[in-house]
């Protein structure tokens, strides 16, 4: 009887979306008054994306044509197809030693998006691992990336300065953006050793068949790797993630059997690209910045909306979602909380009183009031940490001479 070859198990019936992912575009996109930003430049069509980057492509470059490149035509076309992606896509290749590909969706009506692939690839790179890279680029596409960031380059050009909270959130969207467009690439192959492969190709530029590297020893490596992260001591802070967490992101989507299984096994790898502090320090300060503002601001029985709005402020530096975190931290001691974030900050940098009490201070003119109650608490905090009253109280004098403005009731 014959043998019969086993057959690659697609990844068809889970899904390539990631749902952070899609939560995050969307709330970039309504902060950024995206619907009314977009009607306005519709209106004085100011934009001229297509114009250029066709101009260029076509200038520049080597357009991918049947007549011209058939095998790659075919293997570019036989990718979307089996993406089932139906807009048009010009195909390009560009003479750059850089290991590199990339998508731009197209902004008017009619037009071609575009995918570009460097001529250093195909020194590198199988037939297989091209069509990871084309499914990767076409995975962009479909995921509609390109919006989004040419909102934000609209909103913020390079020389604006973006708010820290909305940047970690760009830069997290950015990051499991590119996640969701490997699994495409995946689907464009069905092959994880293809995919991890063509990840190490592109980081190192090496060909490994000729330095005799073997997928096994990519694996074990990529899970070393991997390993040093999920211990709490790497972060992922460039736009595309690292690569053992790309690695293992793909491994679960091609072995996970259901949509949960895939979620939950994904949880763990997006806590690393959550992660904006590297130490327990910057813990720690989270925690006091929440329970400091919130045992200050409480003294009047009541947390306002501009007391509020100074405990995000400061805690934006530490943390992606600053709401879900003083959540999380309201349900539970918060003098508690409170008096061990203290603690443990002083045990690794005593400097930080200073900082701390200033803190507070921020916090209790933060509403344009100042009660005695808010002074006493100021006092008691600053002989607990070693700080005389003195140097509490000139502390006070130069935040009220610096930030302190009155409230327009008091002055009606």
């Amino acid at each position: 009887m014959e043998k019969k070859t086993p057959t690659k198990k697609s990844r068809r019936h889970l899904k390539p979306s990631i749902a952070l992912e899609k939560q995050l575009s969307k709330q970039i996109y309504n902060a950024l008054q995206g619907a009314v930003v977009e009607a306005v430049l519709k209106k004085i069509q100011t934009s001229s994306a297509d114009t250029y980057w066709r101009s260029s492509m076509e200038g520049h470059s080597l357009k991918v044509q049947e007549d011209l490149l058939p095998d790659f035509y075919r293997l570019c076309h036989d990718v979307k197809k089996k993406l089932r992606f139906e807009e048009p896509v010009d195909f390009y290749i560009t003479g750059d030693s850089s290991v590199n590909a990339f998508s731009v969706a197209a902004e008017g009506k009619g037009e071609p998006n575009i995918v570009n692939v460097n001529s250093a690839l195909f020194d590198l790179m199988t037939e297989e691992e091209l069509r990871f890279v084309i499914g990767h680029e076409l995975g962009h596409l479909i995921n509609k990336d390109t919006k989004l960031n040419r909102l934000v380059r609209f909103v913020f050009p390079p020389e604006a300065a973006v708010p820290v909270s909305l940047q970690y959130k760009i830069r997290l969207h950015d990051q499991l953006a590119e996640l969701v467009a490997d699994r495409y690439g995946y689907m464009a192959t069905d092959d994880l050793g293809v995919c991890v492969t063509a990840f190490f190709k592109l980081a190192s530029g090496l060909d490994l068949v000729k330095m005799n590297v073997s997928l096994d020893a990519l694996i074990a490596d990529n899970n070393r790797r991997l390993n040093y992260f999920l211990k709490d001591k790497g972060i992922s802070r460039a736009t595309h993630p690292v690569n053992p967490i790309r690695v293992q992101a793909l491994n679960l989507f091609s072995t996970m059997e259901t949509q949960q299984d895939l979620n939950d096994g994904m949880e763990e790898l997006i806590s690393i690209l959550l992660k904006v502090g590297d130490s327990e320090l910057d813990e720690y300060t989270a925690q006091f910045i929440v329970s400091a503002g919130i045992l200050v601001a409480n003294i009047d029985k009541a947390l306002n909306l501009e007391e509020y709005h100074a405990i995000i402020e400061n805690l934006a530096d530490l943390k992606i979602f600053p709401r879900k975190f003083i959540e999380e931290v309201m349900k539970g001691d918060i003098m508690k909380t409170f008096n061990d974030s203290v603690e443990n900050i002083l045990k690794i940098n005593p400097g930080m009183r200073e900082d701390m009490l200033e803190y507070m201070i921020q916090i209790v003119i933060s509403d344009k009031t100042i009660s005695n109650e808010e002074m006493n608490m100021l006092y008691d905090f600053g002989r607990n940490v070693g700080l005389s009253d003195m140097e509490v109280a000139t502390a006070i004098a130069v935040a009220i001479q610096k930030n302190y403005i009155p409230s327009m009731e008091a002055i009606s």
